[in-house]
């Protein structure tokens, strides 16, 4: 279903992921004619709630081409009130396979013909995750943001997640805006100051900041996590990042 606004364009739709899979995605683009970056929304480990896809129109608001891939397409969208159920959704998704969707949604991008060519891409927890990941393996990100991505170190390997994202840094192909909270447990400010120590160890261009006050999630407004402050101030960084990265 098509939702139409004098300003933005927002649908329900699909695109091919790089392994071949149809995967569900919510789409937000500004109405009027031109050329716009692009950018994909990562979903958190609650899935396609509604908090993403109003993301993906605030970001179509400010002139971007938005997607926010579901993720858990073949797995089913978990009950997000049932915290054992997402996790069980969220640790039985390969990163092989999130990674082939990712890519999917920014080739799918890239072949719109108001795209301007560059794509960006954010996340949020396990999105930040994937996020990072992304920036790391795909050549068709122009810029990165994580937020609060957790389990950027992992204590064990398995088949379904056999590398830890902090093992990838060297690989980071574009710039990299990193945002997390004092109070998070997952990822700490250890796992923090990690990542920036092998973001200067490998000479990476990236931007990181540390909010006092804040935890996981501090994002997402639809959640006891929420904190206005934080969130705020990381939206306009975003776009100032976005700005500099995508739309020059």
């Amino acid at each position: 279903m098509l939702a139409t606004t004098p300003e933005l364009r927002s649908r329900m739709m699909q695109f091919p992921s790089q392994d071949g899979t149809t995967v569900k995605a919510y789409m937000s683009r500004p109405a009027a004619p031109g050329r716009y970056p692009g950018v994909i929304v990562t979903m958190e480990g609650m899935g396609l709630v509604e908090h993403t896809k109003d993301l993906a129109r605030r970001f179509a608001a400010e002139g971007y081409l938005a997607i926010a891939p579901d993720l858990y397409t073949r797995e089913g969208t978990p009950d997000v009130n049932d915290m054992q159920q997402v996790l069980k959704t969220l640790f039985a998704a390969p990163d092989a396979q999130a990674m082939a969707d990712l890519d999917g949604a920014a080739v799918y991008l890239k072949g719109q013909p108001h795209c301007n060519g560059k794509v960006g891409i954010i996340g949020f927890c396990s999105g930040g995750r994937y996020t990072l990941m992304m920036a790391c393996k795909s050549k068709n990100i122009s810029a990165a943001v994580d937020s609060a991505g957790g389990h950027i170190i992992q204590d064990e390997h398995t088949p379904l997640r056999p590398v830890s994202p902090i093992d990838m840094i060297r690989t980071l192909s574009c710039p990299l805006l990193a945002l997390f909270g004092e109070e998070d447990q997952n990822p700490t400010p250890a796992h923090a100051a990690r990542l920036k120590q092998e973001l200067d160890k490998y000479g990476k261009t990236y931007e990181l900041k540390m909010y006092p006050n804040a935890g996981h999630a501090f994002f997402a407004d639809y959640r006891p996590s929420y904190r206005a402050a934080p969130a705020q101030d990381m939206w306009h960084r975003v776009l100032v990042f976005y700005e500099k990265y995508l739309k020059a």
